[in-house]
């Protein structure tokens, strides 16, 4: 191959025809190398999977490419992502067009108009597959009192193919996926509630918050377990973390699972302490000694100071101006950005290096019950009541989420999921029919599409004979029908591709892709 250098010349050289050409030669002498076309296709977005089949009609070697199961896996691993709503896509459109009827127009790829063919080809793969039990012979174990009455689940976490289930009561439960069978009960004794689970990405262990009885359930206590021996059901190879703080309500202790920090606050001595989440060793402390109650009271100004989140030293302080007698909704950092929103007033959006500041009309940003971030798109999402918005840091509505009525009104994130590469929205939904149908939505996060749903009165979806996860057959049993209509807690397992929903009777359901 030719090397690049002069291919390009100045303008109104005689030469440029001839450079142009030996431009468009290289290019495809580029294009001819197996390695280099496959690099290129496997970077198109997984959240417009109608690219996939435009790229797969250019020629006959691309569509072989895409349509390798090597490369499909590889595109998965690439994207962080398991789930197949792009690829599943694909496969239907591309049917389509094999058929002989060319490659449907966008606006039939739209999910809200396609769903006789995209929704119905995903629809017969919407399986319940099992049903496990939290409290299936839970009575062999607990004694507590809170324990022993079925309540619904608050939280389901999984750690590839271990489940970690959270009931109201706190009794908290641990599943193998690959047995589906339980592996243990999460509490150390019967005394103890479990309020909080937390899976450790950065060394692999989970993270127990819990109170217990002897002390009335007024004092936090934190535990971390390798998951390896969760598996094992070596529950003693844990250890308490973070003993040396007084977590005495109102003391309290938050994960940074984005920095990988811990930060502590102990009510006692009014002193917040940061910790790694990798080794758990203390990095350094924040003193608010002579800080009785925090409150947010409107002033003409609030002076805010922003820390390192790795050494604690200041970065840069600043003032920021408020109006009075308006009640501050909420200061957020985000980035580079500070959001700061005051009752009936506008958004306002500061850069923190510049100090410029945009603003929101009042009238289009109204604030919301629940803030999601999501940092890799320099999005957030807003949720208020049952509905969910994407903005950008430059004021900007990205999108509205269509089809994506959320069945709580106080937007529990419980009941939403966001995709690892931020691209994809799962949340618990209801129709907007008169007498309102339970369903789990699926939705692109940048433009706001619903890709499909599984709703209760959906004839195609079906369950699978399954078996118990103990040798006796669990007392409450579920309809297909039933499990849409109560779901409390949702969670979906990008290693296995996996849907987890938990309901009010203590009850879990896994929904699969069966082709």
């Amino acid at each position: 191959m030719e090397p690049m250098d002069g291919l390009v010349g100045e303008a109104g050289d005689d030469g440029a025809p001839a450079r142009a050409s030996r431009v468009r030669a290289v290019v495809a002498e580029l294009l001819d190398l197996d390695e280099l076309v496959g690099e290129i296709l496997i970077r198109i977005r997984p959240g417009e999977p109608a690219c996939l089949v435009r790229a797969s009609l250019v020629c006959k070697r691309w569509h072989r490419f895409l349509s390798d199961p090597n490369f499909r896996r590889r595109y998965r691993a690439f994207h962080k992502m398991q789930i197949q709503m792009a690829l599943d896509y694909a496969d239907v459109l591309l049917e389509t067009a094999e058929a002989g009827q060319g490659l449907p127009d966008r606006s039939i790829a739209e999910p809200g108009k396609c769903r006789g063919a995209y929704g119905s080809a995903r629809a017969h793969r919407a399986a319940v597959e099992y049903e496990l039990d939290t409290h299936d012979n839970a009575d062999l174990f607990v004694n507590l009192q809170l324990h022993k009455k079925r309540s619904k689940i608050v939280e389901i976490v999984a750690a590839k193919d271990i489940i970690f289930v959270l009931a109201q009561s706190g009794l908290a439960t641990a599943f193998n996926r690959a047995t589906n069978k339980r592996i243990a009960f999460l509490n150390l004794s019967s005394n103890e509630v479990i309020r909080t689970l937390f899976y450790n990405k950065n060394n692999n262990s989970f993270i127990t918050v819990s109170v217990c009885r002897s002390d009335d359930f007024n004092t936090l206590k934190c535990r971390t377990t390798p998951i390896e021996y969760i598996r094992r059901n070596q529950l003693d190879a844990g250890f308490p973390i973070f003993e040396s703080e007084n977590l005495m309500w109102p003391g309290f202790v938050e994960f940074d699972d984005v920095n990988g920090k811990a930060l502590t606050y102990s009510a006692n001595d009014g002193i917040y302490k940061v910790f790694d989440l990798k080794t758990y060793s203390f990095l350094y402390s924040i003193q608010a000694r002579n800080v009785q109650d925090i409150k947010i009271r409107a002033h003409s100004h609030v002076q805010l100071k922003i820390l390192s989140i790795e050494d604690g030293k200041p970065l840069t302080s600043l003032m920021v101006s408020l109006k009075r007698n308006k009640r501050i909704d909420f200061i957020e950092k985000f980035n580079e950005k500070l959001l700061v929103k005051q009752q009936d007033e506008n958004l306002r959006i500061i850069d923190l290096r510049s100090c410029d500041q945009i603003e929101v009309d009042a009238t289009k940003f109204i604030t919301p019950s629940r803030f999601v971030f999501l940092n890799e798109s320099n999005i957030f999402l807003s949720f208020r009541s049952e509905t969910v918005s994407a903005w950008n840091l430059r004021g900007e509505l990205v999108t509205s989420f269509e089809d994506h009525l959320l069945w709580d009104h106080d937007s529990s994130l419980n009941n939403i999921y966001i995709t690892s590469n931020e691209g994809v929205l799962i949340s618990y939904c209801k129709s907007e029919d008169v007498a309102p149908i339970g369903s789990i939505n699926m939705s692109q996060v940048r433009t706001g599409k619903c890709i499909t749903k599984f709703a209760a009165n959906d004839p195609t979806l079906s369950v699978v004979p399954r078996t118990n996860s103990c040798t006796t057959q669990s007392s409450v049993l579920s309809t297909v029908q039933e499990v849409p209509v109560d779901v409390t807690a949702l969670f979906y397992n990008e290693d296995m591709n996996e849907i987890y929903t938990g309901n009010s009777k203590g009850l879990v359901h896994v929904w699969s892709n069966r082709s």
